[in-house]
């Protein structure tokens, strides 16, 4: 588990295939800080490591990234348990507001390239 410090092709994102999962990574986005942690078991694991770090629970956002899809749609996947937030208007593990999935994207597609 840890927070990208330099942009990571998806090639690179592949070699961590296979420690958790066999298709995808796990991570979490901070909104505010525009930083991506990633590859760990539960999305819980990378919230807990950027909390400590510094980050605010109501700016960090699980994603499912499956690097070998070559189509955005199919490689960024908005959805965690944490993203539960009724007192966020969000009720669902899908990121139901339209300006946080862009957010989401957004800090994703300057990490990964």
């Amino acid at each position: 588990m840890f927070i990208l410090q330099q942009e990571m092709t998806k090639e690179e994102l592949c070699s961590l295939i296979g420690e958790y999962f066999d298709d995808m990574i796990k991570g979490v986005v901070d909104i505010d800080k525009e930083i991506l942690a990633v590859n760990a078991e539960l999305h819980a694991d990378i919230e807990a490591m950027l909390i400590e770090q510094g980050s605010k629970q109501e700016n960090l956002w699980g994603i499912n990234l499956y690097p070998e899809m070559e189509n955005e749609d199919d490689f960024l996947e908005f959805d965690s348990l944490i993203n539960i937030r009724p007192s966020q208007g969000n009720k669902s593990h899908g990121i139901e507001n339209a300006d946080i999935c862009e957010k989401v994207r957004n800090v994703v597609m300057r990490w990964v390239r």
